[in-house]
């Protein structure tokens, strides 16, 4: 335990030696989910404070984190927003490089909607036909093959026969990762695929062969039907305009503020809503987080307060301005605002 105080006290003190040339700009990156969120915060907080406005960056957000781990000091970001949780390969990452006290802020609810050119066919999705019209290989007969469907009417007798084309964040986004989990996943399941799956995985023990039975269940089609978006929601759209039989992965409230342009698909039944998000009832929807580096609270000014100002009543909260946007409120935000209040760091109350 004394090793890990020493190493910390090491990089604190390594911030605070050149705390006299500080860069007076809090700076920040990741999810591109989150960052019209982040944006409008740090807009606000600019107008609002004594403080510039802060630098927001997007990249996803498995590369902002990839960021916020490469150590401690000016030239490292303050904070890394994220669509998905801080996994503990980065959470050790971040340790390796003298990163070891992070505060885990959830800003509140998203969900992830599947939306089409405006007017274009609408449709009723469920994981199963998201599985059938993109996996690598598919269960016809009892037996997994090289998927052959074309159309969605290939997939689901039930669509119009509309070519499959698919734009899903690249694999950088932790959208990217809810989309596999909840919809690939959970539709590889459904089918039968994975019980076969599983049956011919290759690992010693059986974590390891459900782990290759899983990584095996999401392994899309590389034929040109599922296309990965690197960037963010504005060139999935783009790619929707330019061909219009494309159904793109979206944040649901970048489809809400592109309702002239989108009609949006339900899933398993739900309507993609604030509502049917914040009671849970829609199926694909995820927490929203970013994370600051204890470190370089005091010494980047205005950290602390503009992780404070976010989450907020008036900026977080269900009447606030990122609600208007889509955020879904979370119902336990006076707990995330006692966090970031009193600094508490990730495993402090482990």
């Amino acid at each position: 335990m004394s090793v890990k105080l020493t190493a910390s006290a090491l990089a604190i003190a390594a911030v605070a030696a050149t705390s006299a040339a500080a860069r007076d700009q809090v700076q920040v990156a990741g999810s591109s989910t989150v960052l019209p969120y982040a944006s409008i915060v740090a807009e606000a907080f600019g107008e609002n404070f004594d403080f510039p406005t802060p630098v927001v960056e997007s990249g996803g957000s498995s590369a902002g984190l990839k960021r916020f781990c490469e150590g401690v000091g000016e030239n490292t970001i303050d904070i890394a927003n994220a669509s998905r949780a801080i996994k503990d390969k980065e959470i050790k990452a971040c340790a390796e490089n003298g990163v070891t006290d992070i505060i885990e802020v959830r800003i509140g609810y998203d969900g992830i909607v599947f939306a089409s050119d405006i007017n274009g066919n609408g449709f009723e999705f469920t994981p199963v036909d998201w599985f059938n019209a993109l996996s690598d290989k598919v269960l016809v007969d009892g037996k997994l093959v090289a998927n052959p469907n074309k159309t969605w009417a290939d997939v689901n007798a039930a669509f119009p026969a509309q070519p499959l084309a698919a734009y899903i964040p690249g694999t950088k986004h932790g959208t990217r990762e809810v989309f596999e989990d909840k919809v690939i996943l959970a539709g590889c399941e459904e089918t039968g695929a994975f019980d076969v799956l599983l049956a011919g995985a290759e690992g010693d023990t059986d974590k390891a062969k459900h782990k290759a039975a899983e990584k095996a269940c999401i392994a899309l089609r590389t034929d040109g039907v599922s296309v990965d978006i690197d960037g963010d929601y504005t060139e999935t759209l783009a790619s929707i305009e330019s061909n219009k039989d494309g159904i793109g992965v979206f944040g649901l409230a970048f489809f809400e503020n592109n309702t002239d342009k989108l009609q949006v698909a339900t899933m398993s039944g739900i309507v993609p809503t604030t509502e049917s998000i914040a009671t849970g009832e829609y199926p694909v929807s995820r927490p929203l987080f970013f994370y600051v580096k204890k470190a370089h609270i005091g010494v980047i000014p205005g950290l602390k307060e503009y992780a404070e100002f976010f989450v907020a009543d008036e900026i977080a909260g269900s009447d606030g301005p990122l609600a208007e946007y889509g955020l879904v409120a979370d119902p336990e935000l006076v707990k995330t605002q006692e966090a970031v209040s009193d600094e508490i760091v990730l495993g402090a109350n482990m």
